[in-house]
């Protein structure tokens, strides 16, 4: 049997097992992380809200701009708190909410690819170590969501006038503001779409979703009004990107990344082994062994990325701009992800600041959308070699997360995230309880 056939057969079977086994790993990434500010920050939000109903209408801190507006960051600590009294409660709900995210991207891409590359796309969603590496509690974590929930409403309005589809589609860019300043990254690929007439609008739809996100901003200005902590002065301005140039070819560069296996340096760079071995000389040379291994693999499909991104390119080109005829079903999906490609260009050369990894990862799983193209290709035309390629890539990919998930920036396996958790409850008692001093 043919190896896209026996994928084909298998399809469910294998494709829960690509869940599982993700699940699986989130929980262990989960365990072994190591609590920082940006944790800190969520936990005593949300412990405030839960324990003493003190619910802060202001988000975590972010680089030169301040705090983020509104609630969703206390609610989404606070909330599963207040259902189960326990460290787990909030990393239960993160992770549970991302694999409702992969499943939201594959109803859409289901439409557009046959199930042997349906399964790579969750593999290289829900598998790879840039989705593992953010299972922590901090803002940028619950952000596939409303990627998700932004990209499934838009192919939703492609098809009819929907106040429910449009509602939730500005709900996705409105509740993303509330945790994290890329948000503008979804509302410029809203404005593509619309421009490139790839969606029905219901205006009152639109209407209601700016009313219900402005409503649920009120208490933040209220609170800015008062607490000027909230809101940082910074010598940056926007079009910072724009005017060095520098920060939006690097984000180019995570848009190739992003479909690479070059993970971050944090994730691959970091390991020393003392968690497997304490003798030196042997230590030593598996971190030499394990850099020439991953940043080898990460470089060869960095290649690949560049080569199927462009291949991509080159069938959206004479597409890109506003024509007679409106682009046809099979456009949709490489337009949606040109789309998101120039707002990455947009935010970057727009923004205060240089992007890092975590702040574009609103755009990561459209950034496999080209891999998704070149892959099917790939598997047609040499089926026995994409299987190779295909073990070598699981291999590499469990091999990563079983080295990052123990002994990198964020993860370590003497660390135990419950404890740190209760540690931290604990020294932020008269914090936590404010109202009751």
């Amino acid at each position: 049997m043919k190896f896209d056939a026996y994928l084909e057969k298998h399809f469910h079977i294998l494709y829960f097992v690509i869940l599982a086994a993700g699940t699986v790993f989130s929980v262990y990434y989960a365990g072994n992380q190591l609590l920082d500010g940006d944790q800190d920050q969520m936990l005593i939000k949300g412990y405030m809200g839960a324990y003493d109903g003190n619910w802060l209408p202001f988000g975590n801190y972010g680089s030169t701009v301040g705090n983020v507006p509104g609630y969703l960051s206390a609610l989404v600590v606070g909330l599963p708190l207040m259902v189960w009294d326990s460290p787990w409660a909030p990393m239960a709900f993160l992770i549970a909410l991302r694999i409702v995210s992969v499943l939201m991207l594959d109803s859409v891409i289901k439409h557009y690819f046959s199930k042997p590359v349906r399964l790579v796309f969750a593999l290289l969603v829900w598998f790879s170590t840039w989705m593992q590496y953010d299972n922590v509690l901090y803002n940028p974590s619950y952000l596939l969501f409303f990627a998700a929930l932004h990209f499934w409403t838009a192919f939703k309005m492609r098809e009819e006038v929907s106040f429910g589809y449009s509602f939730l589609h500005v709900l996705a860019i409105g509740m993303a503001m509330q945790l994290h300043f890329s948000w503008p990254l979804l509302a410029f690929v809203s404005i593509y779409l619309l421009y490139r007439g790839l969606g029905k609008v219901s205006w009152f739809g639109v209407i209601a979703g700016v009313l219900v996100t402005g409503l649920s901003l009120v208490p933040y200005f209220l609170e800015m009004m008062n607490n000027e902590q909230i809101v940082q002065e910074s010598d940056r301005y926007i079009g910072y990107g724009l005017t060095h140039v520098y920060p939006v070819l690097k984000s180019v560069l995570y848009w190739i990344r992003y479909g690479s296996m070059m993970f971050s340096n944090k994730a691959i760079a970091n390991s020393t082994f003392e968690w497997i071995t304490t003798i030196e000389f042997a230590r030593m040379a598996l971190v030499y062994l394990w850099k020439g291994w991953v940043f080898g693999v990460g470089a060869f499909t960095v290649v690949i990325s560049a080569r199927y991104s462009w291949r991509l390119w080159k069938r959206v080109k004479p597409m890109i701009h506003k024509g007679e005829n409106p682009p046809s079903f099979d456009d949709w999906l490489p337009l949606y992800a040109f789309g998101v490609f120039i707002a990455i260009l947009a935010c970057a050369a727009l923004a205060p600041i240089t992007f890092n990894y975590w702040h574009l990862m609103l755009a990561y799983p459209f950034a496999i959308i080209p891999i998704l193209y070149g892959v099917a290709a790939f598997m047609e035309a040499k089926p026995e070699r994409f299987k190779l390629f295909a073990i070598i890539a699981i291999c590499h990919l469990v091999a990563v997360n079983v080295v990052a998930s123990n002994d990198s920036r964020k993860y370590k396996s003497s660390a135990s995230y419950v404890e740190q958790v209760n540690q931290f409850v604990k020294d932020n008692h008269s914090v936590i309880y404010q109202s009751k001093q």
